[in-house]
């Protein structure tokens, strides 16, 4: 449902997928390696409403694999509890939403648009939408297996410009139960390059009736975000890569929507205590050293914009230990404030872009049994 429209410069938007309210209409993409419960908590702080988990492999999950286990473990404070499944068979992907809803989900997401070589190479990921009537019956296998729990997919324009695929797919997902379409408004062969395709999103918000349709691609301030609602008529934003070293995002989005003064910017010592807490926070599901290794991909994105040169930047990515994290943190100047020409910078990844390959005769015939080799399920990243 959208009903958008400005009374004072606030924006009235009312996201509603399935049963749950989101407000506002933001969703925090899932991000391999980057959305577990650490990430999410920091989000929380600052009002992020739905906020999805890492991408789980379905059948890992099914068979019993403690790293996925883990994944699925949600903080008892989190009021929406958001997975996000992988996978190409619907039998599995059935009995993975079971598991999911049985540990405590209240939102299933399904991704469709892994754009990885090795995995669409044997018919997964963004390879999946090419056969609508396989999204169709996976869609349709989830939507059972979680009764009133909504299900919702994650999908690209297509594999490339030649075979688009989000119409046809975005229909299938619809007529099989999805509560919600989120499409990243660029192919699987872009990956992460170019720019978003907003005007897709819009074509699919005017083609799909009675299901939400969520855009993401390119939205890194919160005027962008506004932008994007006002040019697509979407019912709301997916973030991931901006979100990327600044769960504050969420507040400034909020602030946007609420037709209120964006906070201000956070001061370097505000972001050195934020880093020190996501350490902290990894090492309590993990091990501590493990912590340590996965905070230094996380220290880049925190201080993106921030003039502290690169020395400082290399000193703290050669930390060792979380007490020498702390130490290194404390150097850091208090005074210094994010440039604001700096405040909305690109982050993350920007490959592409790649061939995309898939196997032969992928496309002959749209037929709904899933790909016969495992390794088009290799979870790899998001989309």
């Amino acid at each position: 449902m959208l009903l958008p429209r400005r009374r004072n410069l606030a924006w009235l938007v009312v996201l509603q997928i399935g049963t749950i309210p989101v407000d506002p209409p933001v969703v925090l993409a899932p991000m391999a390696g980057v959305t577990n419960r650490a990430f999410r908590r920091l989000c929380r702080r600052y009002g992020g409403a739905l906020l999805v988990s890492e991408m789980v492999n379905a059948r890992s999950l099914v068979e019993g694999s403690p790293r996925s286990a883990q994944m699925t473990a949600f903080d008892a404070d989190e009021t929406t509890r958001s997975i996000q499944l992988y996978g190409t068979d619907p039998r599995v992907i059935a009995e993975a939403v079971r598991i999911v809803i049985d540990r405590g989900a209240q939102h299933v997401d399904l991704n469709f648009g892994c754009p990885v070589r090795k995995v669409t190479r044997h018919g997964g990921g963004a390879a999946v939408p090419a056969r609508p009537r396989l999204l169709a019956a996976i869609v349709g296998a989830a939507a059972r297996a979680a009764g009133p729990v909504p299900v919702t997919i994650k999908m690209r324009l297509g594999l490339d410009d030649e075979r688009l695929t989000f119409h046809a797919a975005g229909r299938a997902a619809a007529d099989s139960g999805a509560a919600a379409i989120a499409l990243h408004a660029r192919t699987a062969s872009q990956m992460y390059s170019g720019s978003a395709r907003w005007d897709a999103i819009g074509e699919l918000v005017a083609e799909i009736q009675g299901v939400p349709v969520l855009g993401n691609g390119d939205v890194w301030s919160p005027a962008d975000a506004r932008a994007l609602l006002d040019r697509t008529g979407c019912a709301g934003v997916v973030v991931g890569r901006a979100c990327l070293g600044r769960p504050w995002f969420f507040a400034d989005l909020a602030a946007e929507f609420a037709g209120a003064p964006r906070p201000s910017a956070p001061r370097l010592g505000t972001v050195a205590a934020t880093i020190r807490e996501h350490a902290e926070l990894l090492a309590e599901h993990a091990a501590p050293e493990y912590a340590v290794l996965e905070i230094r991909k996380h220290i880049g994105w925190y201080l993106t914009g921030f003039p502290v040169g690169g020395s400082t930047r290399r000193n703290l990515m050669a930390c060792t230990s979380l007490s020498d994290l702390s130490a290194r943190l404390d150097d850091l100047d208090d005074s210094i404030v994010l440039p604001d020409r700096e405040r909305d910078q690109p982050r993350g990844t920007r490959r592409g872009p790649y061939p995309v390959t898939i196997p032969a005769g992928w496309l002959d015939a749209d037929a709904d049994a899933p790909p016969e080799s495992r390794l088009a399920e290799l979870a790899i990243s998001g989309g």
